[in-house]
């Protein structure tokens, strides 16, 4: 409890500082000065999925350059999320990814302290089903790339997580899990914009690794890759959006770090019930533009997923699909906020997005 009080506070400490910091340089707006001021919005959030339930925050964002000569590099980001649901979660979470050296530095920064209450699928009982747990959870992560040739960046990033977990009917006992991550990563970055790719490729590898040696009490390993392909269509007016992601765990891998279909790999599961070591799964996105700064979009994907406890989930075939809206948040990038709903098997989400899915 001390320890998440302290978080909390930190946290509120920080997010008051961005925001303060926000409003400060975007009140600095004579000429010499308009490119470095910050373009700042505050986007309410609103959504819902048969987990969870109603989710609802806000969430404010800064664009800025750091330096207001350098119009290489992309616009830095902050921004906060204070997010409250129905069923009694809550989740405060600042953000940074700041973008330096015409492009040849990019760093990011996180921090997340939340309280979830969720739920599991169990069959190793009489009447199986699902099962209610929470997890009080507190994240903080810091991570550096470099360029090394062109689109090529290397980089390093520490992550420390704390999760309590606690379950219903004690159908496990309660358990406290600290890890500390080491992450070694690769990313080539063909796209011709980090916000709304219109066209090129993202390709990134990442290798985490739990070693005892860091502070944790088993050896586990995480791979996880992703290629995002964006075609232009219609003259430039319209993406075709391709995506391959592969999630593999290594190891010892723990309850908390389990992977679950859903979310950016396949839209349409939120119930939480197929949940494994690993998964692989591919995607499609049309993004139909129109008007200054509305678009639709339609998606469909398949995953499958390994090493679930309920041994039939395993390598199964769980399709996903629906529509969403796009709305341009900021003036001077494309930058979009929107909401996509989506049907899977025996299963639905609505999810409210903050930039595109992938």
């Amino acid at each position: 409890m001390i320890f998440r009080r302290k978080a909390i506070l930190v946290l509120l400490g920080i997010c008051v500082s961005t925001v303060l910091f926000a409003q400060q340089k975007e009140s600095s707006t004579d000429s010499t000065q308009v490119e470095n001021k910050v373009d700042f919005n505050v986007m309410p959030f609103l959504s819902y999925n048969r987990n969870l339930k109603f989710m609802l925050g806000a969430i404010p964002m800064g664009m800025y350059r750091l330096d207001k000569n350098d119009t290489i590099s992309p616009k830095s980001l902050s921004g906060l999320s204070a997010v409250y649901t129905t069923n009694g979660s809550y989740f405060l979470a600042l953000f940074n990814k700041l973008y330096l050296k015409e492009d040849t530095w990019r760093i990011q920064l996180f921090a997340l302290n939340g309280d979830q209450n969720s739920q599991f699928f169990m069959d190793d009982f009489e009447g199986p089903g699902f099962y209610d747990y929470g997890t009080k959870t507190s994240v903080v992560s810091a991570g550096v790339q470099r360029k090394i040739i062109p689109n090529l960046f290397l980089g390093l990033t520490y992550t420390y997580a704390h999760y309590y977990t606690e379950y219903e009917d004690d159908v496990q006992p309660p358990s406290t899990t600290e890890t500390n991550g080491l992450q070694l990563n690769a990313l080539f970055d063909s796209r011709d914009a980090v916000y709304y790719p219109t066209g090129g490729n993202k390709i990134r590898l990442r290798w985490i690794a739990f070693p005892e040696w860091f502070g944790n009490d088993v050896n586990a390993n995480k791979i996880l890759s992703e290629y995002n392909k964006f075609i232009s269509m219609s003259n430039g007016a319209d993406v075709l959006a391709l995506r391959f992601s592969g999630k593999f765990g290594l190891g010892d891998i723990a309850f908390e770090q389990q992977v679950t279909i859903g979310g950016n790999d396949i839209r349409g599961y939120s119930e939480g019930k197929y949940r494994g070591d690993g998964l692989v799964a591919l995607q499609g996105e049309y993004r139909y533009n129109f008007g200054e700064r509305m678009g639709l979009v339609g998606f469909a994907g398949l995953a499958t997923i390994y090493g679930s406890d309920t041994e039939s989930f395993n390598w199964g075939f769980y399709p996903g699909a629906g529509v969403g809206y796009r709305y341009r948040a900021f003036k001077t990038v494309k930058f979009n906020i929107g909401l996509d709903a989506a049907v899977g098997k025996d299963d639905w989400g609505i999810y409210f997005r903050i930039g595109e899915a992938f």
